[in-house]
């Protein structure tokens, strides 16, 4: 049996209308459970799904209590996932063990995007849009009545529709009756959650009939509703939404071969927050088709991914940042593999030696000044952003490309930026060469081996040569051993550059 869980009760009916014509063929019966369904027909379908009768159910969150029990759940479907929780997800799969379990979403939630960037669920991306389809025209503007009036008249003159989204249920009626005043000839209609079941469908119904001009109406428009007629969405307040909240009102328009409109309205910009600005700039800024993806990664980024192991499904990881949390993470990780499973881990420890790079990570620390100054690049953001895609190159060809792009967006480069690159350079040697730490201060460099005495790492190759150089230069190198692992120090290094010119005479001699 298959369980599809949707957030609304709209969805749960249309997705209801989609299987069941798109399945009519087929020997399997489709059914849906949401809040409007009686207690007698509940109750027959929860009798069928027992008995196996009924093979794809599909709900709201009525699918996750105690009193739904299915025959042989095989197959778990969460549509437009980032609207439900960890607890509520977890639930489910709890309902038998080993469950098969899709995800569908345009904006996935931080904490799933990163489980799939690490590996631990598999990504398929859609990027392909339907044929005929045009991107949506995104445009943020201050809230003016004006642009209210020119949008829903545009939409209206080529026989279309429209949807204004205001999230507040207390005023919603004074908002429909300002597009009253302002556009006359519109057929206006409010729709909210708060209505009863029957009345809310029915306005639905009659809006997707083409029986009014414009929809007023709460986020619940925000999932699946697909109607093509429908192409400009106005979104009031719309600093307060989510990124994924504004991705998806904004798809509910675009969904034929017209032109569509989105128009967020928002309060003078010094009114609002930083984060609410981003938000914005990244909705504007990915208005192709399939930009769902790049919106979650923003949102990623804004965000922080939220707890891998727990259940905070954003936020950045108790302030210490996510990348931060992963490599003390890796940290621990390896630290076992060394000490408490050695004998388990032994072959890893061998094949590293055997392929080259010997240490997993370099740290390097240094009093020489090897920075992007905020004279060459002003903006704070910008300045991360290249930290943060310099910090992920290794090979001298990225880091050659990295080198002209920073040129041509920003002119000639400073002395510390080119410092700043070769310390990329510098680190990717030192983990060839086994060394896990180099201190670059007061014109000396120290270099700490990651191996402890005892490994095959001190019959290489590599330290057979760091032996070579230390013979041929003793007033350069010196070696030094503590209690627990080696140390070498070289002097004097007053630059990045020489001290990567030093690791690599070393690794050069035969």
């Amino acid at each position: 049996q298959v369980a599809v869980l949707v957030p609304t009760t709209i969805l749960a009916y249309q997705h209801f209308k989609t299987f069941s014509s798109r399945l009519e063929n087929m020997p399997c019966r489709v059914d849906y459970v949401n809040r409007f369904r009686s207690a007698k027909e509940t109750r027959e379908i929860l009798n069928d799904l027992k008995a196996g009768k009924i093979d794809i159910l599909i709900g709201t969150h009525k699918l996750l209590s105690k009193e739904i029990e299915f025959k042989d759940l095989g197959l778990f479907i969460i549509d437009e996932e980032h609207k439900f929780g960890v607890a509520m997800k977890e639930k489910l799969k709890k309902l038998k063990v080993n469950i098969d379990t899709l995800t569908l979403t345009a904006t996935p939630i931080p904490r799933t995007l990163q489980f799939s960037l690490m590996g631990a669920r598999d990504l398929s991306i859609i990027n392909t849009a339907p044929p005929n389809r045009q991107p949506i025209q995104t445009q943020i503007s201050t809230f003016d009545e004006e642009v209210i009036r020119d949008a829903i008249h545009y939409e209206i003159s080529r026989g279309g529709q429209v949807y204004l989204v205001h999230n507040r249920v207390q005023n919603i009626e004074e908002i429909a009756g300002m597009v009253r005043r302002l556009v006359p000839s519109a057929k206006v209609v409010v729709g909210h959650g708060q209505m009863k079941g029957e009345e809310l469908e029915d306005v639905m119904y009659n809006f997707i009939e083409g029986e009014f001009d414009v929809l007023v109406s709460t986020t619940i428009v925000e999932n699946g509703l697909d109607i093509p007629n429908a192409n400009t969405i106005i979104i009031n307040e719309a600093q307060n939404f989510g990124l994924s909240d504004l991705h998806q009102l904004r798809g509910r328009v675009g969904r034929s071969n017209k032109k569509a409109f989105c128009y967020l309205l928002i309060p003078p910009l010094s009114l609002i927050t930083e984060e609410a600005r981003k938000r914005l700039k990244a909705i504007e800024d990915f208005s192709s088709i399939g930009s769902g993806f790049s919106i979650a990664m923003r949102d990623l980024d804004i965000r922080g991914a939220g707890n891998i192991l727990g259940a905070e499904q954003s936020g950045f990881i108790s302030e210490i940042g996510f990348e931060m949390y992963h490599k003390i993470l890796n940290e621990a990780i390896e630290e076992l593999k060394q000490t408490e499973f050695k004998e388990l881990f032994k072959d890893e420890q061998n094949q590293t030696l055997a392929e080259g790079t010997l240490a997993k990570e370099c740290n390097i620390e240094t009093d020489l000044e090897v920075l992007i100054p905020d004279s060459y690049v002003s903006s704070t953001v910008e300045r991360l952003n290249l930290y943060k895609e310099l910090d992920s190159l290794s090979t001298p060809g990225e880091l050659q490309e990295f080198a002209s792009q920073l040129k041509d967006r920003f002119g000639t480069i400073p002395e510390q930026t080119l410092e700043l690159i070769e310390t990329i350079k510098l680190r990717q040697k030192a983990r060839e060469m086994g060394i896990e730490k180099l201190v670059l201060k007061r014109d000396r460099m120290i270099a700490t081996i990651a191996f402890e005495r005892g490994s095959s790492y001190f019959e290489s190759p590599t330290f057979t040569n760091i032996l070579l150089f230390a013979q041929a230069y003793p007033n350069i190198l010196q070696l030094k051993e503590s209690e627990e692992k080696l140390s070498i120090v070289f002097s004097p290094i007053k630059s990045i550059s020489q001290a990567l010119k030093t690791l690599s005479q070393i690794t050069n001699l035969q």
